[in-house]
């Protein structure tokens, strides 16, 4: 048949063209190269804004410290747009340089914290377009001395965009912790969280079930505010375990807005024990 070796030919061009789009995909991949002084990065992360992900951040690196005084501990706010590590660390002011002109941690309880809101006002909106965030990311994960760390916890913003990818494909990842509430709009985002992190291979460590119920002070009555048990279900589809279930508790969210999280303000509390088994 006349047309029998242009299939051939065709099925060898798209081959070959199939491998040299691999091989230019595999050069523009980013190497992966340790942040310096740091032994294990552990990322929180959600795919919802407003599920308690950057307190449970606090309170895990916290619970580390805690558990471990030996251990080094750093906190990374990636959050951009909206910084919210140095008003719950009780942070402020303007890192120092090094001779190396690298910025120095600010410290509070034994934690060594970088974030975006230490470099502008408090009240000054970032108003910057995406190459600007990833070059301020950039500065973030290269440009801290960070000493010699044990752990470093990342507080990831929401969603999955350029700042998830650029972390995870930069440096290498220990782990990530995905938050969510029961709800199902936040269910949903969740799933697309840990999907991203197992396509990008940085492996998932669990979910955190937050404000999974709340109880009246006064009476004790439980009310499922966000539904009841949808992080668990989906922690069952996606074959993952439960690393936490935390209350809607008004004491979790009074610490942290006062700069005193309640791991180290209120060490015996229930909701303390809860943080420790994550």
């Amino acid at each position: 048949q006349p047309w029998g070796p242009r299939v051939a030919l065709c099925g060898s061009s798209s081959g070959a063209l199939r491998d040299k789009r691999a091989r230019i995909l595999s050069r523009g991949l980013p190497k992966q190269k340790p942040i310096e002084g740091v032994k294990q990065v552990v990322v929180v992360a959600s795919g919802k804004g407003g599920v308690g992900k950057s307190t449970t951040a606090v309170n895990i690196a916290l619970a580390l410290a805690a558990n471990d005084s030996t251990k080094e501990i750093g906190l990374l706010d990636a959050d951009i747009y909206g910084p919210s590590i140095p008003k719950m660390m009780n942070l402020k002011g303007n890192p120092e340089l090094t001779t190396k002109n690298l910025m120095r941690p600010l410290k509070n309880y034994g934690i060594a914290c970088m974030s975006m809101g230490f470099l502008i006002e408090e009240t000054a909106p970032v108003v910057w377009r995406g190459l600007m965030v990833m070059s301020a990311v950039e500065k973030l994960l290269r440009q801290v001395d960070w000493g010699q760390l044990d752990y470093l916890v990342i507080d990831m913003p929401p969603g999955t965009g350029d700042v998830q990818l650029s972390v995870s494909q930069n440096i290498p990842i220990s782990g990530a912790v995905i938050v969510s509430t029961p709800q199902d709009v936040a269910l949903l985002d969740a799933r697309k969280g840990a999907e991203m992190f197992r396509k990008v291979h940085v492996p998932v460590l669990g979910l955190v079930q937050n404000m999974s119920v709340f109880q009246c002070p006064k009476c004790k009555h439980e009310t499922h505010i966000f539904g009841a048990d949808g992080v668990r279900d989906l922690a069952k589809t996606l074959e993952l375990d439960i690393l936490g279930d935390v209350p809607l508790h008004v004491n979790i969210r009074e610490t942290c807005d006062s700069g005193q999280p309640v791991v180290i303000s209120q060490p015996q509390s229930d909701a303390v024990s809860l943080v420790h088994c994550t």
